[in-house]
């Protein structure tokens, strides 16, 4: 993990830090399953964010201000979060067309998520078809 990513993971609180981490071992174990090459960690908007070759950044973040949420962010100018909200809009809330929104105090929906994690680091290569070919 790179230095400034370390840094900011150790100074969110320490409930939230867990859930961070899964999401980004979520990241790393679907670029490896799907051979999708290596895996760019960095801070973008101050957020962690990863990307390979071939798709669309996923950002995640948690925020003081929305002390009870956490958010995964994807590239607004996709069709990324209009096709999650059509394949798990009953297991899943959204802001707009940016960003999935999901509370400390659920489980993660591991599969939902996944799902929408490796679509979106297949972006490039999937954006032609109807619901990224899902």
């Amino acid at each position: 993990m790179q230095a400034q990513v370390q840094n900011k993971f150790e100074r969110y609180p320490e409930h939230i830090t867990p859930l961070l981490l899964r999401i980004r071992t979520l990241v790393f174990a679907i670029a490896e399953a799907q051979d999708l090459g290596a895996v760019e960690e960095s801070l973008k908007w101050g957020e962690p964010s990863y990307s390979v070759k071939n798709g669309s950044t996923v950002r995640f973040d948690w925020k003081p201000k929305y002390p009870e949420q956490y958010y995964l962010f994807f590239n607004c100018k996709t069709k990324l979060v209009d096709t999650f909200r059509e394949l798990h809009s009953h297991a899943l809330q959204f802001e707009g067309n940016r960003a999935i929104v999901l509370s400390i105090h659920d489980p993660l929906p591991e599969s939902a998520i996944s799902q929408c994690i490796e679509l979106s680091l297949k972006y490039k290569s999937i954006k032609h078809l109807p619901l990224l070919g899902a």
